[in-house]
């Protein structure tokens, strides 16, 4: 049995970060209404040089030191993002260069904050079928380049960031060993405009700004999360009780909150990143994922759930024995 295990993480912030003391100087907000309302305290922002590439780049370096492999032995590159360098091309290819990989195949998923879920998933369906070895997945993003800055409801939301895993085919002997054990994704495109951004190529011709309707996609957000997350663990014969760890989109800590209860999960088993990094979209998972494989919290065996929504909507979770 081929699985895709993962044998290192890595994540990357820009160098400026903001608090929302800073941010309440230039909006309409303050430290208490964003805290009691998101649980966000910081957010990372990236300055001139620094982009949704650079950023996924150093999350690969990072990922690829973890894993005590040279860049030359990875395959393919799936890169999730929103917010990618280009319209074209791919900024996996230029990640691709960054690493100085010669030849890999390399290409962008666009799921928003679902991305993540959907690259593993692409790239856990090319490692089993015999098409890759070794692949870097990653989520970047630079989200601060497509806020609307004078509105307080969403600009206080968003950060920049990126995280990678690397996934390796490996030959797991039973139904014990290590790997990704199940995904699950869905999508719902009716909901459009809950959650969007108001540009295109082929409509504006302009980037846009991002929209949101915060109460409906949280409304969303709770249903379809703690439903994926219960489909994900029944197709890989587990049960809550069984999950170590869940490391969710983190978007706002009153979803993350909300989505726990629903399931009956104590908070003690839910990774939390948000207060520090806010949401950044496809990176969040990643990101949050990488911070506690470091500080020691997620370790080898344990079963680990990752579950991502974004706007489409779009949503899916993967349970990996780590």
């Amino acid at each position: 049995m081929i699985r895709s295990v993962v044998i290192g993480t890595g994540s990357a912030l820009p160098a400026r970060r903001v608090s929302n003391a800073e941010l309440a100087e230039q909006v309409d907000t303050s430290d208490e209404w964003i805290v009691e309302r998101t649980g966000i305290r910081f957010r990372h922002i990236a300055s001139e040089g620094e982009t949704t590439a650079t950023l996924a780049a150093d999350a690969c370096r990072a990922a690829l030191t973890a894993a005590g492999i040279e860049a030359q032995s990875i395959d393919l590159i799936v890169l999730a993002t929103a917010t990618p360098d280009q319209t074209f091309p791919a900024s996996a290819t230029k990640v691709q260069a960054m690493l100085g990989i010669n030849d890999c195949v390399a290409f962008d998923v666009a799921a928003v904050c679902s991305g993540f879920l959907y690259a593993v998933q692409v790239v856990d369906s090319m490692i089993r079928s015999g098409v890759a070895k070794r692949a870097l997945v990653i989520g970047a993003e630079t989200f601060s380049r497509i806020l609307d800055w004078e509105d307080r409801t969403t600009c206080v939301l968003f950060g920049d960031g990126a995280g990678a895993i690397v996934l390796e085919a490996q030959d797991t002997a039973d139904d014990g060993g290590r790997g990704i054990l199940t995904t699950k994704l869905h999508a719902d495109g009716r909901h459009n405009e809950l959650l969007y951004v108001d540009g295109g190529v082929s409509t504006t011709g302009t980037v846009g700004k991002l929209r949101m309707k915060g109460r409906e996609v949280f409304r969303h957000a709770v249903t379809n999360l703690a439903s994926v997350m219960t489909e994900s663990l029944a197709m890989a014969g587990l049960s809550s009780d069984q999950v170590d760890w869940v490391v969710p989109h983190q978007a706002n800590a009153r979803i993350l909150d909300a989505t726990a209860r629903k399931l009956g999960l104590p908070a003690g088993k839910v990774v939390i990143t948000v207060d520090q990094h806010a949401n950044t979209s496809a990176a969040s998972v990643p990101l949050a994922l990488d911070v506690a494989v470091r500080d020691g919290r997620i370790r080898q065996g344990q079963i680990v759930v990752l579950e991502a929504m974004g706007g489409g909507f779009t949503w899916g979770a993967a349970v990996i024995r780590f």
